[in-house]
């Protein structure tokens, strides 16, 4: 097998970060399997799934890491900023200090991630249009600061297709980006946390 027939079918490497409770999960649920569900689990530590698309008549396998958001997993999520061709970084229109929390983010992906990481920021929960406290216009001046490309969401409402739209974007772009670079392993599936004292999660209904 050629360098070139080994780079195009490695996996590629997509994080999803943010903020607790703005929609990681269930956006990455939506892309993979079409579920969604009204309820929240707060994911501890890593979760991990994988889907394979065809961009340009070729099979692209993505491999999607959704990462906790509370402070407490910060040291055991970094790790998994090595390697990433992609990080989607996701906000609650609903919550302003989810909002406020990209800035923080954004340095995060700068001291941890690759250099050349492909960078999106969504904002999701778009549907929930008498609880939006963060408007179309403040998002898209943001991600024209950090100079990303900018996506709306809503995971509840949203069909599959346009949720899809926004990874096969994403993956246009890294196929793009790395067609010349050298090939790299992909990441091992994450082990699953077994600390008692986070078996027990909370409800969150998905509403304002």
């Amino acid at each position: 097998m050629s360098r070139k027939e080994s780079r195009s079918d490695r996996p590629f490497k997509i994080l999803l970060i943010g903020d607790s409770a703005v929609g990681k999960t269930s956006l990455m649920f939506r892309f993979a399997d079409n579920k969604f569900t009204q309820t929240f689990t707060p994911t501890i530590g890593i979760d991990f799934k994988l889907k394979t698309i065809y961009v340009r008549d070729k099979p692209v396998n993505l491999q999607l890491w959704d990462t906790a958001g509370q402070e407490k997993f910060f040291s055991i999520v970094r790790a998994y900023y090595r390697n990433a061709d992609a990080v989607i970084l996701v906000y609650d229109r609903t919550n302003a200090s989810s909002f406020q929390s990209v800035a923080r983010w954004m340095k995060t992906i700068e001291e941890n991630a690759p250099g050349d990481v492909f960078r999106v920021l969504v904002a999701n929960k778009c549907d929930l249009h008498d609880c939006l406290v963060v408007s179309n216009e403040h998002g898209r001046r943001l991600a024209n600061q950090y100079h990303v490309d900018y996506f709306e969401t809503s995971v509840k409402s949203d069909s599959q297709e346009k949720i899809s739209r926004l990874f096969y974007y994403i993956a246009e772009k890294v196929v793009e980006r790395r067609q010349l670079t050298p090939l790299l392993p992909p990441d091992p599936e994450p082990k699953k946390l077994n600390d008692p004292s986070h078996t027990i999660y909370d409800k969150l209904t998905y509403c304002c």
